[in-house]
């Protein structure tokens, strides 16, 4: 997994790169389209003390919500076989699927087609689907290459020499070849092939993970910034407990894949940090910004809003393929409809609870 890490931080140091690159850009003042100062919400002195309660809400109901799941093994039911964590899990994929098409994406296109964008080209063409879907794509790249690359080194670590097959290393060994010839070689077979198998899937789980925790972060640095960089007290109040809502329940579909890739507890506590403070740390962020951050200027909505529409792509990428198809066309709920009508509903509960949230936030 060390190759797979790499690339990820990799990944993960460009984007940073890139949001650093175009923040004095992104936050310039414009000339043109400046925002009303007669609304009586905006207020900047009322709004700071409001923005420290977010930080401090959300970086709670975050940790909360990825570790929940990380301490349901005690928990006999909530074990990763059994089925009302299917169930659990599908629910929270519901709301991650949710969050790309319903909160996320409307606020790229928001973005992308506003009036304070020129018609040329923002307007004549649709950047955000065309982004959407060059970032679901990309994600498709990096999620089949990285399995890929790792399965094979894992297959290779696992796999014996193959003169090593077949030949007896006891006595115990010998006699049985010697009795059944071809009983030892189909038998160590079929142990080498399962062991594969579990390895690979393993591996997937730890590919899985590590994709959608780094689409999350991304998002939820845009939201914090958003947060962060707003006066509006009448919006904030509304948006602290949409996003509590919000980190939480994502954050249980994320610590429910770190619980099935079974990391290490160092590689679990870094996951659950970044996930924990990336949006209060986008609402500090706005909050150190507010004074030249101004966000109807146009560089600062073609920076967020392209930057929405790329984690949208993989949101619903993640959601799709590897959380609903992947358990959807699993052994465990093909071989039961009644498991499959209770995921759905789980499904569809977790996507229209977030749909219902996008009133807010």
């Amino acid at each position: 997994m060390a190759t797979l890490s790499s690339v990820l931080i990799k990944l993960f140091s460009i984007f940073i790169l890139i949001i650093s690159i175009s923040t004095p850009k992104a936050y310039s003042q414009s000339d043109g389209c400046q925002p009303s100062t007669n609304n009586s919400c905006n207020n900047k002195a009322e709004a700071l003390p409001l923005k420290i309660i977010a930080i401090v809400t959300i970086l709670i109901t975050s940790m909360i919500g990825v570790c929940l799941p990380l301490f349901s093994r005690s928990v006999a039911a909530l074990q990763p076989d059994r089925n009302l964590f299917v169930i659990v899990k599908c629910f929270a994929a519901g709301i991650i699927l949710a969050t790309g098409f319903m909160h996320v994406l409307p606020d790229s296109f928001e973005m992308l087609w506003s009036d304070c964008l020129k018609q040329n080209p923002w307007h004549n063409f649709p950047f955000t689907g065309f982004v959407a879907m060059l970032s679901a794509i990309v994600t498709l790249m990096v999620d089949s290459m990285a399995t890929s690359l790792c399965s094979n080194k894992g297959r290779s670590e696992f796999l014996p020499a193959e003169s090593d097959i077949g030949t007896p290393t006891s006595q115990g060994d010998q006699e049985m070849a010697m009795v059944t010839p071809g009983h030892f070689r189909s038998h160590h077979h079929a142990m080498v092939k399962e062991g594969v198998d579990a390895e690979s899937q393993l591996l997937r789980y730890r590919v899985v993970a590590m994709v959608l925790e780094l689409g999350i972060v991304v998002h939820s640095v845009v939201i914090g910034l958003s947060l962060g960089a707003s006066n509006n007290t009448c919006s904030i109040k509304g948006l602290i407990a949409a996003l509590c809502f919000h980190q939480m329940f994502e954050g249980m579909g994320l610590g429910g894949c770190i619980l099935q890739a079974e990391y290490k507890f160092l590689k679990k506590a870094i996951m659950v940090f970044f996930f924990s403070v990336t949006t209060p740390f986008g609402i500090a962020l706005g909050i150190g910004l507010s004074n030249v951050y101004e966000e109807n200027s146009p560089s600062a909505l073609i920076t967020v809003g392209l930057l929405n529409a790329s984690s949208a792509g993989l949101l619903i990428y993640m959601a799709l393929v590897d959380l609903l198809s992947a358990d959807f066309m699993g052994p465990k709920l093909q071989g039961s409809i009644k498991l499959q009508i209770k995921s759905y509903v789980a499904v569809l509960l977790g996507a229209g609870g977030m749909s219902v949230m996008a009133k807010w936030a």
